[in-house]
Parts: structure tokens; C-alpha cells; sequence
């Protein structure tokens, strides 16, 4: 439902280059420009800009985003650079639309209620006390790469948790091939030339090659299991097993395929750099971190790791990843094209024009979020969330596309930070200096690397 008004103004238009536009501006430093945004614009409350030949209309404050995103869901598609994920990902949940998405939607939701999601917290518990200990028999003196670390023990859950096993070495050739479909992704992300993939440049002909690695090896597991019935307390079980309640049907082996791709890339990558940005603000605020450590002690007593039920028992923890989520979510902007006109108060949109909601832009507004960018978890103590828009905090988005692993996401980080906590104290690396690199999704352009002390 748009918001009407009797009069109309023009919404305000950042200026830029001919040709070109805002895009240098944007392409320098993407976070900081829309900073100034914002602070330019916030008033307004949205603003156009021109970012690779594509006009578009950042909505800069929670209300705009709640339109879109969920009172007015069904006037607006998924914009442009989702083109780009399709190509790999295929048409699961993240790329598909309209009655086909709520149709998958409504496959896909049981595999994710709360009690299949506690048969799956074992497995998430179990993979990172042995992340724990091969953490251990490292040199204390030297520091660890936790971006790369992160990746790993991710990479591990999300194997068990979809398909039930660790897949041995074809791990490995799917974690590479579908790094690369990564890669290949952001580069077309910033690159306004783009090729089409009958063009044999090399990124084509590499997406190609890890494209059909990526299909080889889901598609072979999805038929074995088929071929074998055999019942797993894994995702994939359930989503072969998962049936439409309106009509029957259960999903095709492309429909599975393309489910699969996309819970696999979003289930370890988003959330393997949301684990390795908590590292490293803990590491930067000591006191945070001890009070941590204090929370998971008093839990967990002389226990050596936490239960299922544990995760859900320490709101701190929870403040903690929240905040991190706040300073750096993953999705950090997200893309959508108008069916039809609505109206904003006195502005109005036009039907298929680009729109843009940003995350990052919402979290760090002092409207909301006063001194946004200092780390403070008590932001997100009960007594206080509810002064706050619920827009102003999207770290999987919202209305009817909250992200469906949203609480998933969040048990693997609760059992990877209460378990790596309650066996060690994280230490500064001297002079470390870590940048973001805000591509799909917002990473660490370099390495975050820490001292891991072993508690006695």
C-alpha cells in the first residue's frame, strides 16, 4: 500500500558526469558515498542517481524501505543485478519471482522450522569443536588468517547440513568452482562491459568450466539419493521429500539443483564473513569480549561445549552478532524494479524504474542508530529495540523475502563464537589495518588476522 499525498514534487537528483553519471563516485568508494547520500539527502528521504548507465532511486530512510520491501512487496521485481546471480545460481529463491518463488517458498519453509533447525544446531556444534581443535594445535605465536579459517569450518557445516557428509575431495572441487562463479559474479557486478557468455574471454570460458563441475556433482547426489531413498537428517532430504500443500507437487531435480547451489554459496559465504567481521570487532574491544567470555562461563559452567538449547540461552551473544550484522551486513544493498507507479508522501516513482534499498545505509543513520559507527552491542538489549523502526535494521531483509536461512545463520554463529570463545582469548595484531570491500556481498578486502590464546 503507497502512501498518497494531493501534491507531487520531483524527487531530488544527485548531480554527476555526462555519460557516466555517479558512477566513478560510487565506483571509488560505494560505502562512503553513500554516506554522504544520506547526510546530503536524508531529508528527502530518497534520491536519484545514475550508477552504469542505469538511473535508479536509493530509498534512504526505514519507512520507504518498508513500502517496498513489504506493503507494496508485489509492485516491485527483483532489479537488474540479480540477472547476474541467476546465471549461476539458477532460479532458486534468491533469483526467482512472482508464483513460482511463492511456490518454492512454500516447499522450502518446513525444512527451516524451528525444530528441524535444532537436529541441524547438533551438527553446527559438532563442527566447531573440531574447528576448535585443529585451531588448537596451531602456533599461538603466530597470528591466524580467521577470514580463511572462517570460510573453512563454514564450509563444513553447510556440506553436512545440506547433503549429510563431507563430500570427501569433491568438496573441494565444489567450493572452488563455486568461488570462482563468485568471482566471476563481482567482477560483472562493477564492470559495465560485459560479454555474453558465448564470447570465449576467459571469465566466460572459466564459468563454463566451474559451472559444469558445480551441476556434475549436485545433480549426481540429487539423483543417488533419489536412486537409493535413502533418509537423511539433512536439507536436501527434506526438500526431496517436501511437498505443495495446494497441489502435490514436490521439486524437480532443477528446481533442487538450483536450491541447493544457492543454500550452499549463501550458507557458508555470507556467513563466513559475518563471523570474521565479529572477530575482528571483538578483538578491538576487549571488555565486550570478556563479557562474552563471562556470559558463555556461567551457561556452560565446566561443560566443555554448549547444547542445542545453549544458543538460544545467552542474549549477549546474540547483542554481539546482531551489532556486527548492524555495522556489516552481508547483503549490504539490495536491488528492485517498480511493476507500476507508487507514491512516497510527495514523491512518486514510475513504473519500471530501478530501485535500491541499502542496509548499510540504514544501519549507520543517527536517526536511528545514534554514534552509528561504534560498536556497542547493548544497542540491541531488549529493553531497547523496540524504540527503533523495524526498518531500520534489515541484516536478511524483509516482508514476505526474509532471507528463509535467516535463523540458521544465526545458530552457526552462535555455536562457532560461544565455542571459539570459550576455549580462547582473541589478541590484536599490531598495525593490522582491514578495509571493506563491499562487492555482493561486504567482505574484508584483506585478510582479518588474530592471536588465538588457549584459556587454561
Amino acid at each position: 500500500m503507497s502512501t498518497t499525498s494531493s501534491s507531487k514534487r520531483p524527487i531530488p537528483v544527485h548531480p554527476g558526469l555526462p555519460l557516466v553519471g555517479n558512477t566513478l563516485e560510487y565506483l571509488r568508494d560505494p560505502l562512503a558515498f553513500m554516506r554522504r547520500l544520506l547526510r546530503t539527502y536524508g531529508h528527502e528521504r530518497m534520491v536519484r542517481i545514475a550508477i552504469g548507465g542505469r538511473k535508479t532511486t536509493l530509498m534512504l530512510k526505514p519507512e520507504e524501505a518498508k513500502q517496498v520491501i513489504q506493503e507494496n512487496n508485489r509492485n516491485y521485481g527483483r532489479g537488474k543485478s540479480f540477472a547476474i546471480l541467476r546465471e549461476f545460481l539458477g532460479n532458486g529463491l534468491l533469483t526467482s519471482e512472482g508464483d513460482f518463488w511463492r511456490r518454492q517458498r512454500r516447499l522450502a519453509q518446513p525444512a527451516f522450522h524451528r525444530q528441524k533447525l535444532a537436529i541441524l544446531a547438533d551438527i553446527m556444534i559438532e563442527e566447531a569443536l573440531a574447528w576448535s581443535n585443529r585451531l588448537s594445535q596451531l602456533d599461538q605465536a603466530k597470528p591466524v588468517n580467521m577470514s580463511a579459517a572462517a570460510v573453512d569450518v563454514t564450509l563444513r557445516i553447510v556440506t553436512r547440513t545440506l547433503f549429510g557428509s563431507h563430500l570427501g575431495s569433491e568438496l573441494d572441487n565444489l567450493s572452488h568452482a563455486l568461488a570462482h562463479l563468485n568471482h566471476v559474479a563481482n567482477n560483472a557486478v562493477i564492470n559495465p562491459i560485459r560479454f555474453p557468455k558465448w564470447v570465449p574471454t576467459p571469465d566466460n570460458r572459466a564459468f563454463t568450466k566451474a559451472m559444469t563441475k558445480v551441476d556434475d556433482l549436485i545433480y549426481g547426489i540429487i539423483r543417488l539419493r533419489r536412486q537409493t531413498g535413502e533418509s537423511r537428517d539433512d536439507l536436501l532430504d527434506m526438500l526431496l521429500r517436501a511437498t505443495d500443500e495446494e497441489t502435490g507437487e514436490s521439486m524437480s531435480d532443477n528446481q533442487l539443483r538450483d536450491e541447493m547451489v544457492t543454500l550452499f554459496t549463501a550458507g557458508h559465504e555470507t556467513t563466513a564473513t559475518s563471523m570474521a567481521w565479529t572477530l575482528h570487532l571483538l578483538v578491538q574491544h576487549p571488555d565486550i569480549m570478556g563479557r562474552a567470555k563471562e556470559e558463555i562461563k556461567s551457561v556452560l559452567g565446566h561443560r566443555e561445549f554448549p547444547s542445542a538449547t545453549d544458543l538460544r540461552a545467552m542474549p549477549y551473544i546474540s547483542q554481539i552478532i546482531n551489532e556486527s550484522l548492524r555495522l556489516y551486513p552481508p547483503a549490504w544493498v539490495m536491488s528492485r524494479l517498480s511493476l507500476g507507479p507508487d507514491r512516497f508522501g510527495d514523491h512518486e516513482i514510475e513504473a519500471n524504474s530501478g530501485v535500491l534499498i541499502s542496509p548499510y545505509v540504514l544501519h549507520h543513520d543517527p536517526e536511528n542508530w545514534p554514534d552509528p559507527e561504534q560498536f556497542d552491542p547493548e544497542r540491541f538489549n531488549p529493553a531497547t529495540t523496540s524504540e527503533r523502526h523495524p526498518y531500520s535494521f534489515l541484516p536478511f531483509g524483509g516482508g514476505p523475502r526474509l532471507c528463509i536461512g535467516n535463523q540458521f545463520a544465526l545458530l552457526e554463529m552462535h555455536a562457532l563464537l560461544i565455542v571459539l570463545l570459550h576455549r580462547f582469548t582473541l589478541v590484536q595484531v599490531p598495525n593490522l589495518r582491514i578495509t571493506t570491500q563491499p562487492l555482493i556481498t561486504l567482505r574484508p578486502k584483506n585478510a582479518i588476522r588474530i592471536y588465538l590464546q588457549k584459556d587454561n
